[in-house]
């Protein structure tokens, strides 16, 4: 097929997703990358030189394959047809070998030595210096020194380890679109709140079948075990959720195995004593080590929370007339008890969450705190009905970048919520604004025929998640991208986007977007009131959860052998977190994406780490104004629009004036035991 006119190639801004087709993957993979080999090989073979001869070409290299793939990735989250993914898997090889072979190319290192060591390059302060040498680190971290054998050993790894993780993923979507169970008797859906309901007749109906249908999509799943009464349908949809990736050709607990020994060798192969110790060399924690530290005191710090909400959890089972504390019963328990307690219901809260006035209150408080005004820009091409785009400038008018909102489930989209980068632009030599393209999406509950879209006030932290994510991109005035935007250490990326969720429970932003749907009627200040009571509700319980997670991705990670059944080895991490065996009889190891799907490996932690430090600088917002500008526009020039241009250290140091108090969190999430 011909190369010519193939939308994956046109560098137009935006991306012109309508005319993209799978058979246009391997023609412009194969075209783009036939490229770069050309001038990869012209700046390997070549001597001196400037920093645009030398760095400025490297970049601008790696920067058109990103640009190529970026869409076919992304496309594989939001619309993974089967056509599309055959052509993701057979194109994924091949641009996981050119990132192998990039850092690998003996001239091409010795380039960049080359000019690192020459007068230009040992004349380079500030950004230029820090990006010279961290590229220098990446070539080093990559393999760059081995011997060719190593190499090619370390090349066969990471075309494998890229591999799986495609199969992780793909075998998690096909087994979450498989189920559905149908229901007839209504009985049985008692407790379900009316939006889940009507959505699970709707679904029935588009597939001809009488009742209501439950899958295993998000918005599904917690409306049974966080509402379903009848304990049975609880404990059936649990199993099938828990059960995914377990089973036939879809079975991913060898994948998982697979991948701890391909990432154990690779560290050895990289002269690393665990994959833990190379995947955060370059982070803020450093080293496996000091992660073990950081969690076992915040795990200590937590535990008397987690026992009290543990035996509060369990006294209330047997009040409920349950026999035992059941996995299936914990979020009914949980909604049940802080209705009674707080006579907050997340359901009945909903209707003061519609989704397009949430997202306009939302752009809002970005245009206060920040500057930026966002509007919708309709007749823009997209993938999907669903899809909405918008464009952001800044306070003086300047186009500063646009973005993608996708909320809804299908079923060939991933689950959860997420943030894509997909064109980093900022500022160029000829003193331009070249605008960022990103995406925001997630799952929640779509609209019905008879009512828009409602969230609960989790999913609006999500939203406001997502956003924060999409203002450290957006915001970037780095001139380097790959030091711009959310280029940065992995447990430093999560601090814009969770500091964005403290204005959730901010009385002064909820005002602007917090009104019932039907009514206009504004949260009322009673129910706000009980809402920021019921805060730290069960915040043992879930921050222990979320250490739980982390403690299993570095156990895994630094001492897991491969001696025993990856699946009894995790049960045993995960045993001292939870109330007994039962909980760990099935576990989250074969869907755990963020680990063999994503990019969290041996960084779960960076979560916790990261609300550790946003927690810390919201207070400044709390103590100056939730919507003062003069303090939004210091965390604008102190953090998003900084990207990596220094050690987020210093960031943090620039924006508070001093470093991290470490006790934030505690005193936010758990407050003192009573």
């Amino acid at each position: 097929m011909s190369t010519s006119g193939n939308p994956l190639l046109d560098r137009a801004f935006p991306i012109p997703f309508d005319r993209i087709e799978p058979g246009d993957v391997a023609p412009a993979v194969d075209e783009v990358l036939a490229r770069a080999g050309e001038r990869i090989e012209a700046l390997g073979s070549g001597s001196g030189g400037s920093w645009d001869d030398v760095m400025g070409e490297f970049d601008a290299l790696s920067e058109d394959v990103a640009r190529t793939w970026a869409p076919v990735s992304h496309l594989h989250n939001v619309d993974a047809t089967p056509a599309l993914r055959e052509a993701y898997a057979a194109s994924l090889p091949d641009i996981t070998r050119f990132s192998s072979r990039l850092h690998h190319h003996n001239g091409l290192f010795r380039r960049l030595r080359d000019f690192a060591a020459s007068p230009a390059g040992g004349s380079l302060r500030g950004l230029r210096r820090r990006h010279l040498d961290k590229t220098l680190t990446d070539f080093r971290r990559a393999g760059a020194a081995l011997t060719s054998r190593d190499k090619r050993s370390l090349e066969e790894l990471r075309l494998e380890l890229s591999e799986l993780g495609r199969r992780f993923e793909e075998n998690l979507l096909e087994e979450t679109a498989a189920y559905g169970k149908v229901v007839t008797q209504k009985e049985l859906l008692a407790g379900l709140p009316d939006n889940a309901l009507e959505r699970a007749a709707q679904l029935a109906g588009e597939r001809g079948e009488d009742g209501w249908l439950l899958t295993l999509d998000m918005p599904a799943v917690q409306a049974v075990l966080q509402h379903a009464d009848d304990r049975a349908l609880r404990r059936e949809i649990h199993t099938a959720f828990m059960d995914r990736g377990t089973a036939g050709d879809r079975d991913n607990r060898p994948l998982v195995a697979r991948i701890l020994k391909l990432r154990r060798r690779l560290a050895d192969l990289l002269g690393y004593g665990d994959f833990p110790d190379y995947r955060l060399e370059t982070l803020m924690a450093g080293s496996g080590a000091r992660v073990r530290a950081f969690l076992e005191e915040l795990i200590d710090s937590t535990r008397p929370f987690h026992q009290r909400d543990t035996a509060e959890l369990k006294a209330y089972a047997r009040k409920c007339g349950l026999a035992a504390l059941e996995p299936w019963d914990v979020s009914w328990l949980m909604e049940r008890l802080r209705r009674e307690r707080f006579d907050i219901d997340d359901e009945k809260l909903r209707p003061w969450f519609p989704l397009d006035e949430v997202q306009a209150g939302l752009f809002e408080i970005a245009e206060r705190l920040f500057g930026f005004t966002i509007t919708k820009v309709d007749d823009t091409a997209v993938w999907h009905p669903d899809v909405a785009f918008f464009e952001v400038r800044d306070s003086a008018g300047v186009h500063v970048g646009s973005f993608y909102t996708d909320w809804f489930p299908r079923d060939t989209k991933r689950q959860g919520a997420w943030m894509d980068d997909l064109v980093s632009g900022g500022p160029r030599p000829d003193g331009a604004l070249q605008p960022h393209l990103a995406f925001i999406g997630g799952n929640f509950t779509p609209p019905t025929r008879a009512r828009p879209a409602l969230l609960t006030h989790r999913e609006v932290q999500i939203l406001f998640h997502e956003f924060g994510h999409l203002l450290h991109h957006t915001a970037s005035r780095v001139e380097i991208a790959a030091r711009g935007g959310i280029n940065v250490a992995w447990d430093w990326v999560e601090v814009p986007s969770q500091i964005m969720e403290n204005w959730c429970w901010q009385g002064e932003a909820l005002d602007l977007f917090a009104r019932h749907f039907e009514t206009g009627e504004a949260l009322p200040d009673q129910v706000l009131e009980r809402l920021l009571a019921a805060r730290r509700f069960m915040g043992g319980w879930l921050q222990m959860r979320q250490l739980s997670f982390a403690n299993l991705d570095l156990e895994l990670h630094r001492s897991y052998s491969g001696e025993a059944p990856v699946m009894d080895f995790a049960a045993r991490k995960l045993r001292p977190f939870v109330p007994s065996e039962r909980f760990v009889k099935r576990h989250i190891l074969p869907s755990f994406s963020h680990l063999f799907g994503g990019g969290y490996a041996s960084a779960y932690y960076s979560y916790i780490w990261s609300e550790t430090l946003e927690a810390d600088a919201f207070s400044r917002f709390e103590g100056e104004g939730v919507l003062n500008e003069r303090t939004g526009r210091a965390f604008l020039e102190c953090v998003l629009a900084q990207g990596d241009r220094r050690d987020p250290d210093d960031l943090f140091r620039g924006f508070m004036g001093r470093d991290p108090d470490p006790g934030a969190l505690i005193r936010r999430n758990l407050g003192t035991l009573t």
